[in-house]
């Protein structure tokens, strides 16, 4: 169970032991992360609102930066002086979701570049019915000028070994 999940409350044992939740993660290699879709993500009709994936791949973006940072991922990048705002982010939707609904997260590094990296998200249905797939790109950024700057490199090694460890090798 991730620190997120607990520290907002977005999870519950359901008694024996079992976690059931809205968000938490399942495992590191490959970095996955669970989520339950909640009534309140959806529309009167009952689908989810078109705006809430982008909370969805943000939730997880988060969990997986805290996990290659090891801990904080704030403190680790305000440490190594920059900021990793959001350069870009595209979605193609596969398969509606509904209230209930329990999907996975798998969360991937394709490419590192000089500045930023891609992280490509595939969300999946419990029986395998892909659900979304999504690119998150960050950018490295000097925190006191708001400049982009090459990617730091404790930075660049944490990512590059979350890369070789979950089979996507380096480059």
């Amino acid at each position: 169970m991730s620190a997120l999940a607990a520290s907002r409350g977005d999870f519950a044992d359901a008694g024996d032991g079992a976690v059931s939740g809205v968000l938490y993660v399942v495992s590191r290699l490959p970095f996955v992360v669970r989520r339950r879709v909640r009534w309140s993500d959806c529309d009167p009709a009952g689908v989810v609102y078109t705006g809430r994936f982008s909370e969805f791949v943000l939730d997880a973006v988060q969990l997986f930066f805290s996990d290659i940072a090891g801990g904080s991922y704030h403190r680790w990048v305000a440490g190594l002086g920059v900021d990793t705002p959001c350069k870009g982010m595209e979605f193609t939707f596969h398969h509606a979701l509904w209230p209930e609904d329990t999907f996975d997260m798998t969360c991937t590094v394709p490419a590192i570049r000089e500045h930023g990296y891609d992280i490509a998200i595939e969300a999946a249905g419990m029986t395998g019915t892909p659900i979304f797939s999504a690119r998150f790109s960050p950018i490295c950024i000097q925190r006191e000028v708001r400049r982009r700057v090459p990617i730091p490199p404790a930075m660049r090694t944490a990512i590059e070994r979350h890369r070789v460890a979950s089979g996507a090798g380096a480059t």
